[in-house]
């Protein structure tokens, strides 16, 4: 498989490590800036500075800002091959606005991820376009699974998606920021503040992955009656935590579709 990478930053670059780690071998990343190809090609990567360099691929990741995808699409339009599958990375924009700027036997597919990704913990929403046969969908899923797990969702549920796992690493960050805080009010150093919030999220979500036990299920076995736990949830609950939770995620659906 011959695949090209349009948009060598953070997100191509993790991506184009996961595939390599994979054993994916044929890979050329197209990217603008010199500083950036002669970084990846230090990594052992080939590189180009031409969309053009995309002839030849099966697939061809577009990993660009999504304002900057209406002027990609007009030159990978005229250098993609036939039969070709275009993945599409760019946050917010449609199937349908790629495919109307494409020849018509190139399947679109878009994906979502999130910054694990480059760890190889990443998470990666995709939905196919209307063109789409299930044996290239079946091949974009096992491509982008280098970098984490998949999950293939109708496109009209992608802004979800995006408030959920997109944005979703920040809103962990967020509570881990204030949990640091609160210890170091308590009276732990920072330091140690950090390393028993950190590990603690790392062993819950761990725990909450391979137990195949509710959320619920779980914070009830930690929450004794009248203990410190019970303590702190009934807190959270006075303060409006949970609701504040649920209003934030669709805060970002509805800016999602906004943006789109």
């Amino acid at each position: 498989m011959r695949i090209a990478v349009v948009g060598g930053g953070v997100m191509g670059g993790t991506l184009v490590t996961a595939m390599s780690g994979a054993g994916h071998d044929d890979i050329v990343v197209i990217e603008r800036s010199p500083e950036r190809r002669a970084e990846l090609e230090q990594q052992g990567h080939e590189t180009s500075d031409d969309i053009a360099a995309v002839a030849g691929a099966d697939v061809v990741l577009l990993v660009v800002k999504p304002q900057d995808v209406p002027a990609v699409l007009t030159p990978l339009g005229a250098a993609i091959d036939s039969g070709a599958t275009v993945v599409s990375l760019a946050a917010g924009v449609r199937t349908a606005t790629i495919e109307a700027a494409l020849p018509e036997d190139v399947a679109v597919v878009r994906a979502m991820p999130n910054t694990p990704a480059v760890i190889g913990r990443g998470m990666f929403g995709v939905s196919p376009g209307s063109r789409v046969p299930q044996d290239r969908l079946d091949s974009v899923v096992e491509l982008l699974a280098t970098g984490g797990a998949v999950v293939v969702v109708d496109e009209s549920r992608q802004d979800a998606v995006t408030a959920v796992s997109g944005s979703g690493p920040a809103y962990l960050f967020h509570l881990a920021e204030h949990m640091i805080a609160a210890g170091v009010e308590g009276g732990l150093d920072p330091e140690s503040a950090r390393t028993l919030t950190v590990q603690t999220l790392v062993g819950a979500s761990e725990l909450l992955a391979g137990s195949g036990e509710t959320p619920e299920e779980l914070r009830r076995r930690v929450t004794s009656p009248n203990g410190t736990t019970h303590a702190a949830i009934t807190t959270f609950d006075e303060h409006g935590v949970g609701d504040g939770i649920r209003a934030g995620v669709l805060a970002a659906i509805a800016r999602s579709a906004e943006l789109g």
